[in-house]
């Protein structure tokens, strides 16, 4: 069945498309029985309003679009609901699209975005993206842009972020604090922007504190969702390496429950051997034995200051009004559970 049209409804009622137009907006110019009338009958036949033709004529498509790493990720699933929970308030429907942390994925995705012309986009970028022109491009083309967790400093538009370095630093003087004489770094990817600030953050609590950085504590994780199964692998090899250390910083709680759970299996006892920090507070942070300290992050609350930052961009572009970007800083708290003295 066709789409039913408003020159339908006005021809069945013998009124102008104009009145009926005017009568499903409620224009206070139509009488209340015509409004009666119209609305009757638009539901009688179940009219929808054609969004393509009215986007034409307000410039607006009332989408945005929304690139994160991964869907299935505490983090990331908390800031789709906090995105998700003002964008509905605001009348937007959300484009939800995976990079898998792919680089060449994520500027599929961006060519994307625009060619469905949303109205703006919201990124979090993937740990292989070390060329920033396809996002160049969107604001050199006047399309509302935000970054916010995994961002690119380089790149002029508004940001959403948390203090990696002051958080990793927290969670490495915790350690310190606690007694920890020798403590390790399980380090994310070398590009993402967060990674390297949690490690810069690591790096000058040791040195505060007049404790030796020794790279060879540092471990990286190759692979870009930063596992589970790597945590198990680098907390093998540092014991194979390093029989001394008694304290590691894990740049994500994945990581982090993965380390302990091979620790227990190994008859390492935690926090009493080896105390644990981790990074991002998931779900399972509580529910694994010990409980793992670790730093909160504030998906939701990010999510939801992310799409503030956007629309007010939307806004401004709309009204052809000149926007500054800005970058937001986000608290962070130190959540301290079993897994530390």
């Amino acid at each position: 069945m066709k789409p039913v049209t408003l020159k339908q409804i006005a021809e069945h009622l013998n009124i102008s498309v104009t009145t009926v137009s005017k009568a499903l907006k409620d224009y206070p110019d139509v009488s209340k029985k015509t409004k009666s009338l119209v609305k009757e009958y638009a539901s009688i036949l179940n009219y929808r309003p054609n969004t393509f033709a009215v986007n034409l004529r307000t410039k607006e498509s009332k989408t945005i679009g929304l690139i994160i790493p991964e869907i299935v990720h505490h983090f990331f699933s908390s800031v789709i609901k906090g995105i998700i929970s003002q964008a509905e308030k605001k009348g937007y429907l959300v484009i939800i699209l995976q990079s898998n942390e792919s680089y060449e994925l994520e500027k599929k995705q961006v060519d994307l975005l625009m060619s469905q012309r949303v109205d703006g986009i919201l990124i979090s970028l993937a740990n292989g993206t070390a060329d920033f022109s396809h996002l160049t491009d969107v604001i050199d083309q006047e399309k509302p842009l935000v970054m916010f967790d995994k961002i690119a400093k380089l790149v002029r538009c508004s940001k959403v972020v948390i203090n990696d370095i002051q958080a990793a630093y927290a969670a490495t003087q915790h350690l310190i604090d606690t007694g920890c004489k020798r403590i390790a770094h399980f380090r994310g990817p070398l590009l993402p922007q967060n990674s390297i600030d949690r490690f810069l953050g690591y790096k000058k609590a040791l040195q505060d504190n007049n404790m030796q950085y020794d790279p060879s504590l540092v471990y990286i994780c190759e692979c870009s969702d930063e596992s589970f199964e790597e945590g198990k692998k680098n907390a093998i090899q540092l014991l194979k390496d390093h029989q001394d250390v008694d304290g590691i910083f894990i740049n994500t709680d994945l990581v982090a429950v993965g380390a302990i759970s091979e620790f227990n299996k190994l008859g390492i006892k935690i926090p009493e051997q080896i105390a644990i920090v981790g990074f991002s507070n998931w779900f399972m942070s509580s529910a694994i034995t010990p409980s793992l300290t670790t730093v909160d992050q504030p998906g939701f609350e990010m999510g939801k200051v992310a799409f503030k930052c956007l629309y007010k961009e939307i806004k401004a572009s709309k009204k052809n009004k000149s926007f500054v970007p800005k970058t937001i800083e986000l608290k962070t708290d130190l959540i301290k559970r079993d897994s530390t003295k």
